[in-house]
């Protein structure tokens, strides 16, 4: 389902995450913030082959990346996260630590100097191609409610970061994912936002197929578990979109980032 939020399943008690939830979401802006909004969503895999170190390290990770876009003069007035896991008791869409009950009509997009992250636990199946596809709708939705404020925004950014391969609910291995080809070439060509996937740990050559076809251009497999320096390259990216930077920079910042993980990794 393209067009709107999916409808998700209702999460079990015991799944639901551990911090105190509010007794009501409601969107998160700062007061007389009228800068020109930058959405960036992170599409993380928290399927149960994250569990262990791999999900330690991506906390860890998203803590410090927090800190620094916060310290970040000319980022942290624009850019907009927004976190959708997928593992556990299915699609996760987070509103900074809080995870939004299902149906819920508010935007998870938080202010960069507000982001505070979730703490995440690994389990479960790999529910990628659902994950694309509420991604889709929440940018596309963050956007009409940036302009029915009156507010500009840059192309916003979706990063998917995964170490395996798409399945169903059962945990089979799935082609649904081809569905979404068709779809990300589409709003890749009308530049509704620009999309990264990175293939992480031990991923296999199928999951690597998988991501260069969802994102021929912006695509990457990283040995081991490198998600600090994947954040600030996200931030690298924002930084560029700000000024305005044409496709050439953002080509050869992403190919200069993976040409540093492959002599690293070496």
């Amino acid at each position: 389902m393209i067009s709107g939020i999916p409808k998700r399943s209702p999460v079990p008690p015991q799944d639901l995450p551990t911090q105190d939830m509010p007794a009501s979401f409601t969107d998160i802006e700062i007061e007389n913030n009228n800068a020109q909004r930058l959405p960036l969503l992170l599409l993380l895999d928290t399927s149960s082959s994250m569990a262990g170190e791999p999900i330690r390290l991506l906390n860890e990770a998203l803590a410090t990346w927090g800190d620094e876009i916060r310290n970040d003069p000319a980022l942290c007035n624009s850019v907009e996260i927004a976190l959708v896991t997928f593992g556990g008791a299915g699609i996760g869409i987070w509103q900074g630590p809080h995870q939004l009950a299902p149906g819920v009509p508010v935007s998870p997009f938080v202010p960069a100097q507000l982001f505070q992250p979730p703490r995440l636990a690994a389990c479960g199946v790999t529910l990628l191609t659902e994950a694309v596809e509420t991604a889709i709708p929440l940018v596309a939705n963050r956007k009409t409610e940036l302009r029915r404020k009156g507010l500009q925004y840059y192309r916003p950014q979706v990063c998917l970061v995964t170490d395996g391969l798409p399945t169903d609910t059962a945990g089979r291995v799935t082609s649904a994912w081809r569905r979404l080809i068709p779809v990300l070439a589409a709003e890749q060509q009308a530049k509704r936002f620009r999309f990264y996937a990175f293939g992480i740990g031990g991923i296999s050559e199928y999951g690597q197929q998988v991501l260069r076809e969802l994102a021929p251009t912006y695509h990457a497999t990283l040995q081991g578990f490198p998600f600090k320096d994947l954040l600030q390259t996200m931030s690298a990216s924002a930084g560029a979109e700000q000024r305005g930077a044409e496709e050439e920079t953002f080509e050869q910042l992403f190919a200069r980032f993976k040409t540093q993980r492959s002599a690293w990794d070496a």
